[in-house]
């Protein structure tokens, strides 16, 4: 077992004598900071500065001598990843350690669904409370600013609103696991490029508007036990020790008891790690991914060093304390929980909620009829691309999973329509999952492999393609951002020459990131589908065939072209920023400046108020049935700065088929002293109808939610005047209007 020490050892291991009593920290019923301070009083300072920092790749030191257990961390959060070597990146090759994968945090913000986000963070919960893990690193809430992210797909999205809301009950149920979600990262880690030091400029309007909600929402609403610093700099200090952001906002406004851990190798600075809000230092002297330091874990920055500037009397023991503190916290509401479950790992129950997932948030973006393909029909389907056999948990950095299982759409698609009807031609080489460059394929091979598929095709009904992005680097991987914004390996060529020989197309591409898609006005059907994880190809194949009807609503905005999205109007020093003079050892380049030129205008807030069409807008999402909405009604036309009102709108499937319609309510201040976007997601809705069914949806208005940031106060502050309420099924599509105005 990694847990050497029982939690519970007998009290004579933290007193000196006989044993009259058990020890308040060891008394589970005891209230949680007496148990703290009891604990705390009892440690000396060298073993209060080891809790500070990482005794091997995923754990922290405990207390023997006190019978208080180290602290075990995994990545996630799609799964709990396989067992790593206890002093490098290597896999523990442990025949134990395969897991559910579940699908990636983009499937699950495109369910819209919040009580897909509370069976998610209960069935991770268990998995990783099965695997002993004490911390999941995860989920994440970082908002999506440019489609080259690197790690987008690890994220809920580009609204604030829309990740605040499915972010708390993701966090609610996996700790009830006694596990704590270790909510990442915080902040503005919105790209991988120069991810280590890049500077990012941001008003601090941009900053509580767009990039800060989620993570306040998982702390305030969702009570998180535990916050991962990010990689980058703010305000020309590292997020891992940034006063401002651990010090002032995350603990002193939003009152946050919790741990901040490092990502791993983020931190940089002694003095800055003890004064600025550093708990848990993990990984220093390496990139978090591959490479080894040379040095020991008493040689990071809160080891040895930190010790050193209590003992000279520079920095108060006290500072120490805290941090133990929070630490000794979050042991007792996990290891040292007995009221945790035992969890449970790849159970039918897991499948099932992977699936259920995965059904979910599959987004039909077009569909001119071709779907949904009948399987009673007979028909002979090709199944054509790389990610259609590809098992798409390998790779993508720190989000690898080890599947016990994995469910491709190939096999998937044969299962529901024959294995006699479905045919399989690959059509384009992807190559292996590699770090520092992207693998280049012979010409040749790819010239082979598309006629070969193109001559399929002109045999078949129906071709179904299966491409998209996958977990090589300079795709969807941690560690480099995309190097352009077109499918990778000649797909689109593929898809030019399929629709030439067949035009009886569908395309099923499997991606965390938007893409151009110049073909789109010629294919029948498109379909965008996130990584699902060990269920992903049934879900994908269910989708075809009807017996999944698509509820799924694009997470973020799908621009016609990398021009059209704010963070790449503004040039290089918006994205990926400028390098500077100032050198940086560890990670080899100079340190960039960025600027977030675009600031409150983040994805569809940036379309629609510069009237530039995304190719499919937020919150888009097409079924197999249709809806239509009625008139809104409000509960009055005023309201004063300290009420409230409602707006009801019906809703009607004017289809044939039951269907899932997410509807959404954004906010329009008609007329502001500040630059306010076109409209704001402010409320959402999913709900299921049954033909012909009609059903009232209500949202309520509040103040709090016509407000905007005003710096001069750093107060949230509302104008009076009238505002707009645009209600629909997406960002670019809502047809119920009403006006009212806030006194």
């Amino acid at each position: 077992m990694k847990k050497a020490i029982f939690p519970f050892i007998l009290a004579a291991a933290a007193t000196s004598g006989a044993v009259a009593s058990t020890p308040v920290y060891l008394d589970p019923k005891a209230p949680l900071e007496d148990r703290v301070e009891d604990a705390l009083s009892r440690m000396t300072l060298d073993e209060k500065v080891a809790m500070c920092h990482a005794q091997s790749k995923f754990s922290s030191p405990g207390v023997p001598r006190l019978g208080i257990p180290e602290v075990w961390m995994s990545d996630g959060p799609h799964g709990v990843r396989a067992e790593i070597n206890w002093n490098d990146w290597g896999h523990a090759q442990w025949t134990n350690d395969s897991v559910t994968a579940f699908p990636a945090l983009t499937a699950l913000a495109a369910t819209w669904n919040p009580a897909m986000s509370a069976l998610y963070g209960k069935n991770v919960g268990e998995e990783a409370r099965y695997r002993e893990k004490d911390v999941l690193l995860g989920p994440g809430v970082n908002i999506y600013r440019t489609p080259l992210n690197g790690r987008n797909f690890e994220y809920m999205g580009e609204d604030p609103y829309l990740a605040s809301v499915m972010v708390v009950p993701y966090v609610q149920e996996l700790q009830k696991n006694g596990v704590a979600a270790c909510v990442k990262h915080f902040a503005l880690n919105n790209q991988e490029q120069w991810r280590g030091n890049v500077n990012a400029n941001v008003s601090d309007r941009a900053l509580y508007e767009i990039y800060l909600p989620a993570f306040k929402a998982a702390v305030q609403e969702g009570g998180a036990w535990s916050i991962m610093g990010a990689y980058n700099k703010i305000w020309n200090q590292h997020c891992c020790h940034n006063k401002r952001l651990l010090e002032d906002i995350l603990r002193g406004e939003w009152g946050f008891d919790g741990v901040v851990i490092t990502d791993w190798g983020g931190a940089h600075d002694t003095r800055e790690a003890a004064l600025n809000g550093l708990d848990i230092e993990m990984g220093s002297f390496t990139n978090g991914l591959t490479s080894e330091s040379e040095f020991t874990y008493d040689d990071y920055y809160l080891g040895r060093a930190f010790r050193d500037l209590i003992l000279s009397g520079e920095i108060p023991e006290s500072v120490a304390d805290d941090k133990a503190r929070r630490i000794l916290r979050l042991i007792f509401r996990t290891a040292m929980n007995t009221d945790k479950p035992f969890g449970s790992l790849h159970s039918p129950e897991h499948y099932a909620a992977a699936k259920a997932i995965g059904d979910e948030s599959i987004v039909l973006l077009k569909n001119s009829g071709i779907l949904p393909l009948d399987p009673a029909a007979g028909k002979k389907i090709l199944v054509v691309g790389d990610n259609a056999t590809r098992r798409l948990t390998d790779g993508g950095g720190s989000s690898e999973l080890k599947v016990k299982d994995y469910v491709s759409p190939l096999d998937a698609m044969r299962e529901v329509f024959g294995a006699g009807n479905v045919d399989y031609a690959r059509g384009y080489a992807a190559g292996r999952p590699m770090y520092g460059r992207e693998e280049e394929i012979p010409a040749a091979v790819q010239d082979s492999l598309r006629a070969e598929a193109v001559a399929k095709a002109a045999e078949a009904d129906v071709v179904v393609f299966v491409g998209g992005l996958n977990k090589n680097h300079f795709q969807d991987c941690e560690g480099g951002d995309r190097l352009h914004y077109e499918l990778p390996f000649g797909q689109d060529a593929v898809i030019e020459a399929l629709m030439q020989a067949n035009p009886n197309l569908v395309v099923a591409n499997i991606t965390g990131n938007a893409y151009a898609m110049p073909w789109a006005d010629k294919v029948p059907a498109i379909m965008h589908v996130s990584y699902l994880g060990t269920m992903g190809g049934a879900s994908m194949a269910d989708a075809i065939s009807g017996a999944v009807n698509p509820s799924g609503k694009m997470p973020y905005s799908i621009p016609v072209s990398l021009a059209d999205c704010g963070a790449h109007s503004f040039g290089v020093n918006a994205y990926p920023g400028v390098e500077s003079e100032e050198g940086d050892v560890l990670f080899g380049v100079c340190a960039p400046q960025e600027q977030y030129s675009e600031d409150i205008l983040v994805g569809y807030r940036w379309h629609d108020t510069k009237k530039i069409p995304a190719r499919y807008a937020f919150g888009h999402g097409l079924s197999y049935t249709t809806f239509a909405y009625g008139k809104p009604v409000l509960s009055a036309k005023e309201m004063t700065a300290d009420g409230s009102l409602t707006v009801t709108v019906p809703v009607t499937n004017t289809g044939t088929r039951e269907g899932a319609e997410v509807v959404q309510m954004y906010v329009g201040d008609d007329k502001a002293s500040v630059l306010r976007p076109r409209k704001e997601l402010k409320g959402f809705e999913k709900i299921v109808l049954a033909p012909g069914e009609t059903r009232d949806v209500s949202f309520t208005i509040t103040p709090e939610m016509l407000a905007f940031f005003d710096e001069a106060t750093h107060a949230w502050r509302s104008e009076p005047g009238a505002f707009t309420l645009f209600i629909g099924g997406a960002s670019d599509s809502t047809p119920a209007v009403a006006k009212f105005k806030l006194k």
